[in-house]
């Protein structure tokens, strides 16, 4: 399912199945989308922070037009304790592999996993990350 900011309508809460994974897009390019992922920050509970909140990046292939400062979105990783995806969604490969990373990701927070939980998960990619 998709949204285009939060908080999401209230009219369809009773229909609206669990949400297992939030997945906020930057888009390099545009300082709005920025802007409409750190506002609607604000409107997920804490314990989804806990290993079930990422950022996926996009447009990375072209730093020459960015408008989004790679350290602010990287700031926002780190406040959040939440791992950082970079993709360029017009490479084929990178655009596979990115959602084979989300939907192992996915997986993984759903509980389909044995053995791994998303907090685990994400302390894995941030200690992987630290070296």
């Amino acid at each position: 399912h998709l949204a285009t900011s939060l908080p999401l309508p209230s009219e369809r809460d009773h229909l609206r199945p669990r949400i297992d994974l939030i997945v906020f897009m930057i888009d390099i390019k545009s300082k709005y989308s920025l802007k409409n992922v750190e506002t609607s920050l604000a409107h997920v509970d804490a314990s989804f922070f806990l290993g079930k909140v990422c950022f996926l990046v996009t447009g990375v292939g072209r730093l020459n037009s960015c408008s989004v400062e790679m350290n602010a979105v990287c700031k926002l990783g780190e406040t959040y304790c939440s791992p950082v995806l970079f993709c360029e969604l017009e490479l084929e490969g990178i655009r596979v592999s990115t959602a084979q990373r989300l939907l192992r990701m996915l997986q993984i927070c759903a509980g389909h996993t044995p053995g791994v939980s998303a907090l685990s998960f994400v302390s894995l990619m941030r200690s992987s990350d630290d070296n």
